[in-house]
């Protein structure tokens, strides 16, 4: 029989890399200092009735957050075939909408919070911050819960949408595509999009989101290297080197970036894409997600 205080480590995240356990039906994870921020925030998803997240429990003997277990699958390597098809796109799309109609009505201020979304992306409601595919529960091949809030900080609802295109798409060069999103990348760039239900106003403000979410989440990645985070750290080490390339885009320094050869040179140690890539396909797909056809926010 299976011990019921088994702690049972759970796949993903860099920030918390190896410190996150099931125990039972809950999921124990380490404190930070804007945890009672995060608390608040699932409380009230709670509170309205929003079933896509974890339920904060209290705190354990050791000191650990303890939220409850939300059965399903997070999408961690290698990608099974069923989290790259259009199916699993949309329901993510949906799923963050109906995130931020839970969220909206939340009154953040008074906590501490992690770094907020930058100017003119910051203060319309609590934003996720990093929906990537490993915080991401999903069930039968449709999302049904975000996990992992760490990030969770004031933000806006085009700042969410830009990180979850920016992952989902993925806003990569096909270089550094080997499966069924190929050669689709624009393609399930517009889908989400149109299955979240962005407004005209709002696709032609996405790219620039985009831009900064990129480089706001390379800031986070670099601050928590500095400051000792070992999963940040190693995968600073990786990417440094190229995260200039990024911010440089645009200028006559960085043209040479956009060649495929040049690209295949400047991936990470680790084989992930260059960390310019989401800049240079964002702006490709300026006008494709900016025509008509868009489905109204309201």
């Amino acid at each position: 029989m299976t011990d019921p205080l088994q702690e049972i480590p759970l796949e993903g995240g860099i920030a918390n890399r190896g410190r996150v356990v099931r125990v039972g039906e809950t999921v124990r994870r380490p404190l930070r200092p804007t945890s009672s921020a995060t608390h608040a925030l699932l409380q009230h998803l709670g509170h309205v009735g929003f079933d896509g997240a974890p339920q904060f429990l209290g705190i354990d003997a050791q000191g650990r957050e303890v939220l409850s277990y939300i059965p399903g699958a997070a999408v961690t390597p290698p990608y099974p075939a069923w989290s790259l098809t259009d199916a699993a796109l949309v329901s993510v799309a949906l799923l963050l909408r109906r995130y931020h109609e839970a969220v909206v009505d939340f009154e953040f201020s008074g906590h501490l919070w992690p770094q907020s979304a930058p100017e003119p992306y910051s203060g319309e409601l609590i934003s996720h911050n990093d929906p990537n595919l490993d915080n991401v529960v999903f069930r039968e091949g449709q999302a049904v819960a975000f996990i992992d809030f760490d990030l969770a900080s004031p933000g806006s609802r085009l700042w969410d949408v830009a990180a979850a295109v920016r992952l989902w798409a993925p806003l990569r060069d096909d270089v550094d595509i080997t499966d069924a999103r190929k050669g689709r990348v624009l393609e399930r760039f517009r889908r989400m999009i149109d299955a979240y239900g962005l407004d005209q106003s709002e696709r032609l403000k996405i790219v620039d989101a985009i831009h900064k979410n990129h480089d706001w989440l390379y800031s986070i990645i670099r601050s928590g290297a500095d400051h000792g985070n070992a999963g940040f750290a190693d995968y600073w080490e990786q990417a440094a080197p190229h995260v200039s390339i990024a911010r440089g885009i645009g200028t006559k320094k960085t043209t040479s970036c956009w060649s495929r050869p040049s690209f295949r040179r400047c991936r990470k140690r680790n084989g992930d894409p260059c960390p310019a890539a989401p800049l240079r396909i964002a702006a490709a797909g300026r006008r494709r997600v900016g025509c008509g056809g868009s489905r109204s926010a309201g």
